[in-house]
């Protein structure tokens, strides 16, 4: 790539074209070309073999998979529309005079004198991009850019495998080489030997998964010797082959591309993600999806900030109106009021909007921040407080309790005796902790270690409260008191950066338990966040959720994949099931909007419109009328609100007494910004303290499971005023 942009289209619009000479002229070949003898490859420069052919690329709705020419040289792979030529085959009979091609595919992959590709309309660089395998579709793989994300289908199961090859070596390879060129490194290193690897592993009938886990190996050590020698180079430069693009930005912040030429970028109007396929599965059983495999050449991996994933929204909670419906038990069932006879509960006045921002936003580019980031690990990544939402992880776990008058309504029903209703209320409850986080647009602050929070409504009869319990892991403890049950969990989220998207993977169990003795266990399903770099921010969350039970029912709910095609996104679809497997009811609707239950199998419905007689469970609340740029629902607008009265009695440790996320909230973005990194520096000295055998202060770890139970004390000590053993942890702000 040491070549100018102009140069550089010009060659590999040149290169598409010379692919065509140097087919193989017998399209009865196998689909994976032998390997070159290393002769061929060895006196090359590297990089200098380009590998091209035909493959199926999804374009958009209206169009499906088309066709496009692929080529892939200098870890860079381009693709280019194919339109039928009649002037016959003068192209095609041009030398190759860019080195050597390798084709993928069999006769229908080759272009022939009649077809001939046009100019590149898009192009991904390898060095900053991961691919990935579907899982049920064997010719299926993508691939994930910090701009746009390729569906791409082959012929045959081979062309994939071989097209994986190829991009896993041609990115070990790029990322060998420095760009001036003042290193270079003889192709015969990378694909000679795995080359003589795969053929001698080969005649030992080794099967092929054993034989990429090799070539993995072989390459990954190579990419250590990649790190030792430290090669450097300009970000822009690897992530679009040319230092000419800029990204300027829009008076909104919003970032728009600037000197992009139609020809260089692709065609899905400035790489705009085409939401990713996730394999589309019929209904039936709910299947659990297994890991996917990503070929990453070094894998991202990141600590988010507990959960990203968990969000919910609004205050009004008076239980709904009463549903009078057959129930799938067959007696009549009326939503339970939950009435109290003395009526004698504290109405509290809870505040409706944030306070006005004193400066006037400014829009930052994330761009600016992402390029100087790309392949570094995201927990290290300072990104400024424009970012954040004016809430902690902390106080993200309480939000799940927005609706928390379905577990109030679960207790009741199992009173009772009507033990199916319980656990279709606690699934509701599961779910409506996910109601909020449709279009939430920035990111909680990651809690300090030993800060808190505590949230007391006794409206609600609900007292809740939690700590960061550790920081590498990243952990946050929290236990919640209700009208006759008791919740407990601790959250531990892995994650993942694509460059577009983050994926999240909440670890933990969370338990709910009744006074009468029933408990009820899950974990939450996997989150992804989307357009990171452009478009519009919007996470979602798939997977299965298992909801076990201790005694008579246990409930398996599955959050829809998104696919591409998706006219009804966000579904949720499951069922409760007795001991022997035999099904009680069936759950249906969107974790954004509402959940029906009924007696009829709604595994083949889409949505809940298309039942009869399918019973409301839960509404998700009116969203609020002041949601600010972060989007908020009513509910979570209370949940940073300090009091004076409130301020006397909390603990030093509390999130609603951190300076940033404060000075953030009163939109002094300045202050806030300093604030930030003075506490990021502090937290960077609790990673010693946790070595030095810091404890947690309200909870403790089980020495079987690892689970925090919280220790009891924190109200006792609240009451008293006393909060010895509680470190000040955010510090003066006078501090320098």
């Amino acid at each position: 790539m040491t070549h100018s942009s102009s140069h550089h289209h010009h060659h590999h619009h040149h290169h598409a074209l010379c692919c065509l000479s140097s087919a193989p002229q017998h399209p009865e070949a196998s689909p994976t070309p032998a390997p070159e003898p290393a002769a061929a490859t060895a006196t090359q420069v590297p990089g200098s073999v380009a590998v091209a052919g035909v493959l199926h690329k999804w374009t958009n709705y209206g169009r499906g998979w088309r066709e496009r020419w692929f080529s892939l040289r200098d870890g860079v792979l381009s693709y280019s529309k194919i339109r039928a030529d009649a002037g016959g085959g003068e192209a095609a009979g041009r030398i190759a005079d860019d080195g050597e091609v390798r084709l993928i595919g069999g006769a229908s992959a080759r272009i022939d004198g009649g077809r001939r590709p046009e100019k590149p309309v898009g192009v991904v660089c390898l060095k900053v991009s991961a691919f990935r395998e579907s899982k049920s579709d064997d010719r299926r793989f993508y691939i994930f850019s910090p701009t746009k994300t390729l569906h791409l289908k082959t012929d045959s199961k081979d062309d994939r495998v071989a097209w994986i090859e190829a991009l896993i070596l041609a990115r070990s390879v790029y990322s060998l080489r420095s760009l001036s060129g003042s290193i270079t490194f003889v192709q015969s290193d990378v694909s000679v030997s795995t080359a003589r690897l795969r053929n001698r592993m080969h005649q030992d009938g080794l099967n092929e998964s054993l034989i990429q886990d090799c070539e993995q190996i072989m390459l990954s050590e190579f990419s250590s010797y990649r790190k030792q020698l430290k090669l450097r180079y300009d970000d822009h430069l690897s992530l679009f082959g040319s230092s000419r693009h800029h990204f300027e930005e829009g008076k909104d912040g919003n970032i728009i591309q600037g000197a992009l030429t139609k020809n260089e970028f692709s065609s899905s109007r400035h790489g705009k993600t085409e939401s990713d396929e996730f394999e589309k599965q019929d209904g039936g059983e709910l299947t659990c999806e297994e890991d996917s495999t990503f070929f990453d050449a070094a894998d991202y991996f990141i600590e988010s900030n507990s959960r990203s994933s968990t969000m919910s929204d609004s205050t009004d909670c008076g239980v709904h109106s009463a549903t009078n419906i057959d129930n799938p038990g067959g007696q009549e069932v009326v939503d339970i009021q939950i009435q109290d006879s003395n009526n004698m509960l504290p109405e509290i006045k809870r505040r409706s909007k944030l306070p006005e921002p004193t400066e006037k936003e400014k829009g930052i580019s994330l761009w600016s921040i992402i390029k100087d980031s790309v392949g570094k690990d995201l927990t290290r990544v300072c990104l400024p407080v424009y970012f954040n939402e004016p809430l902690s992880s902390l106080q993200k776990c309480f939000e799940d309790f927005e609706y928390s008058y379905l577990l109030d309504q679960a207790y009741e029903y199992g009173k009772v005796g009507n033990s199916l209703m319980r656990i279709l209320k606690v699934a509701a409850f599961a779910i409506s902790g996910y109601a909020s986080s449709v279009a939430r647009p920035c990111k909680p602050f990651n809690p300090l270690l030993g800060e808190t929070y505590e949230a007391d409504f006794p409206d609600r009869r609900i007292r809740f409260f939690a700590e960061k319990v550790s920081h590498h892991p990243m952990l946050i403890a929290c236990h919640s008191e209700g009208k006759g049950w008791k919740f407990w969990g601790d959250s531990n989220v892995k994650s993942k950066f694509w460059g577009q998207s983050i994926q999240v993977d909440p670890v933990g169990v969370l338990t709910v338990e009744f006074d009468d003795g029933e408990i009820f266990k899950w974990s939450k399903v996997t989150t992804t966040i989307n357009n990171l770099i452009l478009g519009k921010l919007y996470c979602n969350h798939h997977g299965i959720m298992h909801i076990k039970g201790n005694r008579q029912y246990s409930c398996k709910l599955k959050f829809k994949e998104p696919s591409l095609l998706d006219r009804n996104p966000h579904l949720v679809q499951g069922f409760v099931e007795d001991n022997d497997g035999k099904k009680a009811s069936f759950l249906i609707g969107k974790w954004d909007e509402s959940m029906y239950y009924t007696n009829l199998d709604t595994s083949k419905v889409k949505s809940a419109d298309q039942l009869q007689g399918a019973s409301l469970l839960w509404e998700k609340n009116k969203p609020s009328p002041n949601p600010t740029r972060y989007n908020l629902s009513s509910f979570a607008i209370t949940l940073n609100e300090l009091t004076p009265e409130l301020q006397e009695k909390l603990p030093p440790t509390d999130s609603r007494l951190r300076p940033d996320q404060r000075h953030l909230e009163n939109g002094e973005y300045e202050k806030a910004n300093t604030e930030k990194l003075r506490l990021e520096r502090r937290q960077r000295m609790s990673t010693k303290l946790q070595d030095n055998g810091w404890k947690p202060r309200w909870f403790e770890q089980d020495a079987e499971d690892g689970a925090y139970h919280y220790k009891g004390g924190y109200w006792e000590a609240r009451d008293e005023g006393r909060w010895d053993g509680c470190l000040n942890i955010f510090g003066e702000f006078s501090e320098t």
